[in-house]
């Protein structure tokens, strides 16, 4: 029997929660008394269930986040079904903002707001003590990084060898953009290096070789970022990886000088550009410096072998089709490995709703929160751009079209890339599961939709791509089986008449 159970429904397997661990880890004397359970989005929720109730708990403590918050409802709704005095604790950023007005808020006993580090284990001491509170809303207090307990011990052995490692040397983050939660932050705060760095050790010793840092700003403070580095640089191996969000316009010599040691494969960074705009930039509170910026940007890809991996959002207050267009290739010709492109989500607390009523922010009511229209993009022109995306994941980011993709998009990338998208919409139907080859299939066709596009010239590019997949079976554009199927009609043609001659 199992007091307390804390468990979250992850986007994938490969996820391992680091909010779960960490609540786990500061559970004090009721530790032994509590286990983590982790799931998918894709597990039935009434399996969910069943298996939580096999450890006969009297508390559960459910994760919620923007991509769970249905299926999470289903789980809780069920449970409490079958097992009303099991009691239920909600915690995560998607029920710490506008709590009451979700529907998953009348199926709990409680919600945790904010950082629930502590506040969840006094909660659940109460709890067992028959001291439960009357309030359904707990708000969390501020807490000292130096009080809280590591949590990286209690990734298992499985996890080191299959899953993400996520890992933190700072929580917060100083910067003020609207469309993010961090902006609520007063400012980024550091754990103890010499701590953190003998966590990691540990982890090191313990064979894990994938590190994923979530910080929000790892370059903040350079001294700290070349300390962190010098870490991982001292334990380099071939299988060491390290996972960095970093901000666009702050590369000092000394790191720049620090990142060129790294091999390829070491090293990936995602960069948050969003936006180009200075007038949007203006509006959603986001300082950057454009030109410093770009600059990095080619430095890196010119100077290191890590994988540069740059973020943008389409659907910013102020932002129409065109300025996005001009963000777009500006972007591109910085030549990241993978422009990650997103399309903007309300996230419950976040700012960004200041400017609802201003430019008409119409968001979708059901999670992800995305927004569907502004008053300077329209919803069709809306889901075209959702395509656009899509097919750039699947054409752009995969490297699959490395040596096709620059001919076909030449000095106009995203009108000719947006042009793409309606073409393979209106044949396929489809922005989910096309197979590979019948993609490839489909742009041996391209010239028909661009007439400045020569067969003979980027057919060999496709065909080099195409051999680099390792499909099975012989590439054939369509006019290719139209001619082979004209050419055998033809020769049965000439059989039959030679045979009645």
């Amino acid at each position: 029997m199992t007091k307390i159970v804390l468990a979250t429904l992850n986007a994938k397997y490969i996820h391992a929660s680091l909010g779960l661990r960490y609540l786990y880890a500061n559970l004090e004397e009721l530790q032994p008394d509590a286990l983590i359970a982790e799931y998918t989005i894709n597990n039935r929720p009434i399996d969910i269930v069943e298996s939580i109730l096999s450890h006969q708990p009297e508390i559960v403590g459910l994760g919620v986040y923007i991509w769970n918050i249905e299926e999470t409802m289903q789980v809780v709704s069920q449970l409490k079904t079958v097992a009303p005095e099991v009691k239920v604790i909600l915690g995560g950023p998607e029920v710490s903002y506008e709590t009451q007005q979700h529907g998953i808020f009348g199926q709990c006993d409680y919600v945790v707001t904010g950082a629930a580090d502590l506040s969840f284990t006094q909660l659940c001491r109460n709890i067992l003590n028959k001291r439960a509170p009357v309030e359904k809303i707990i708000k969390s207090p501020a807490i000292q990084l130096a009080d809280l307990q590591f949590p990286y011990q209690y990734y298992t052995d499985e996890d080191l060898a299959h899953r993400l490692i996520y890992v933190e040397a700072s929580r917060g983050c100083p910067f003020k953009c609207e469309f993010c939660l961090s902006a609520l932050d007063k400012t980024s705060y550091p754990f103890s290096l010499e701590q953190f760095l003998e966590q990691m050790q540990a982890l090191y010793d313990r064979s894990a070789r994938h590190f994923k840092f979530v910080d929000r700003t790892f370059n903040l403070k350079i001294a700290t970022t070349l300390q962190i580095l010098d870490f991982f640089l001292e334990r380099l191996d071939d299988d060491l990886f390290l996972h960095f969000e970093v901000i666009p316009d702050h590369l000092p010599d000394k790191l720049k000088e620090k990142l060129k040691l790294f091999p390829a494969g070491s090293l990936q960074f995602e960069v948050g550009i969003q936006s180009f705009n200075p007038e949007v930039q203006a509006l959603i509170s986001r300082k950057q410096n454009n030109e410093k910026s770009k600059d990095n940007l080619k430095w890196l890809r010119e100077n290191t072998t890590a994988h540069i991996h740059a973020d943008l959002i389409f659907g910013l207050p102020g932002e129409t089709i065109k300025t996005f267009e001009k963000s777009f290739d500006e972007l591109y010709e910085c030549q990241p490995h993978e422009i990650q492109m997103g399309i903007l989500k309300r996230l419950k607390g976040s700012p960004i709703i200041r400017h609802t009523e201003e430019f008409k922010l119409r968001f979708n009511p059901l999670p992800p929160y995305n927004i569907l229209q502004t008053d300077r993009v329209d919803f069709l022109t809306m889901q075209r751009v959702n395509r656009f995306a899509r097919y750039w994941d699947m054409i752009g980011n995969s490297g699959r079209f490395k040596h096709f993709l620059p001919s076909l998009l030449g000095d106009q990338p995203f009108a000719r890339f947006l042009k793409l998208t309606d073409w393979l919409f209106d044949i396929t139907q489809q922005t989910h599961q096309i197979n590979l080859k019948r993609l490839f299939e489909i742009l041996m066709n391209v010239d028909e939709l661009f007439s400045d596009l020569d067969y003979d010239t980027y057919r060999p590019l496709l065909d080099l791509d195409y051999e680099a997949t390792r499909l099975k079976g012989r590439l054939t554009a369509s006019r290719e089986a139209e001619q082979q199927k004209s050419s055998q009609h033809k020769r049965s043609v000439r059989q039959q008449r030679h045979l009645t001659a």
